[in-house]
C-alpha cells in the first residue's frame, strides 16, 4: 500500500507540474510588466541622453522590459541585448543593486547577469543564438512574423529611432538593400536563416525553465569581451 501511495503521489506531481510551471511563469511575466522602476532610474538615462523627453525614456524602458520578457520566455537561456540605449538603461538599473537583485529574484528566480549588446555575426554562434531568442520572442509579443517581418519590434528599432551614437541598426528585410549593393546590414529576416553562420540556434526554441541553462555566454560587443562586460559579469 505504501508503494502505491508513493506511485500515486509521483503521478499527481507529474500531472500538476506543467500547471504549476505555467502559473509561475505567468506570475513572473506579470511582475515584469507591472514592475515600477526605482525612483530616479529614468532620470539617469535622461542625463546620459539629455535630448530625451519623458515619453522617450519611457519607451526605452519598455524596450528593456521586452528584453526581460524574452529572457523569461526563452526558459532563462542565454540571450543577448540588441540595443545600445536599452543596454545603457540596464547598466543604470544594475547599479541599484538591492532593487535589481529583488527584481531578478521575483522575475526569474535567480540573478540575471549582464551580457553586452551584440549584432548578428558569422563568427559568434553563441551570440547569434542569444539574439535569435530575443528576436523570436519580441516578434511574437508584437504579432510580427519572425521569418518574414514587415517591421521591427520595439527593442530592435530603438537605436535608429533615437539616433543613438554607436547604436545598432536593423532592418526588417534586407532583400532590396542588398540588391542596391548595401553591405553589412543587420536584417530581421536573417535570424531565421542558416546562411549567416550555418545554423539557427535559439530560433523558436523556448527551452526549459528548470534546465539550469547558463545565461552568461559569450557576447562579443566588438571589444573582444564576453559575458563579463559592463555592469554584470558571467557565471
Amino acid at each position: 500500500m505504501g508503494y502505491l501511495s508513493v506511485a500515486i503521489a509521483a503521478l499527481l506531481f507529474l500531472l500538476a507540474w506543467p500547471l504549476f510551471h505555467t502559473v509561475k511563469q505567468a506570475r513572473r511575466a506579470e511582475f515584469i510588466r507591472d514592475y515600477r522602476w526605482p525612483p530616479g532610474l529614468l532620470d539617469k538615462l535622461a542625463k546620459r541622453y539629455p535630448q530625451f523627453t519623458r515619453k522617450e525614456t519611457a519607451l526605452v524602458s519598455q524596450g528593456l522590459r521586452q528584453f526581460f520578457m524574452a529572457y523569461l520566455r526563452s526558459g532563462r537561456q542565454y540571450v543577448a541585448m540588441p540595443s545600445q540605449v536599452a543596454d545603457d538603461l540596464w547598466h543604470e538599473f544594475i547599479l541599484y543593486t538591492r532593487e535589481y537583485r529583488h527584481f531578478c529574484d521575483k522575475a526569474f528566480g535567480r540573478f540575471f547577469h549582464h551580457t553586452p549588446a551584440v549584432v548578428l555575426s558569422p563568427a559568434h554562434k553563441a551570440s547569434n543564438a542569444g539574439l535569435r531568442r530575443v528576436w523570436w520572442h519580441c516578434c511574437k509579443e508584437e504579432g510580427i512574423h519572425p521569418v518574414k517581418p514587415t517591421r521591427l519590434p520595439l527593442l530592435f528599432a530603438l537605436d535608429v529611432k533615437y539616433n543613438i551614437p554607436n547604436g545598432y541598426v536593423y532592418h526588417p528585410d534586407c532583400a532590396q538593400l542588398r540588391q542596391s549593393g548595401v553591405a553589412g546590414a543587420q536584417c530581421g529576416g536573417d535570424f531565421g536563416r542558416s546562411s549567416i553562420d550555418g545554423g539557427t540556434d535559439g530560433f523558436g526554441h523556448s527551452g526549459s525553465d528548470a534546465s539550469g541553462s547558463d545565461d552568461s555566454g559569450s557576447g562579443g560587443d566588438g571589444g573582444g569581451c564576453g559575458g563579463g562586460c559592463g555592469g554584470g559579469g558571467g557565471d
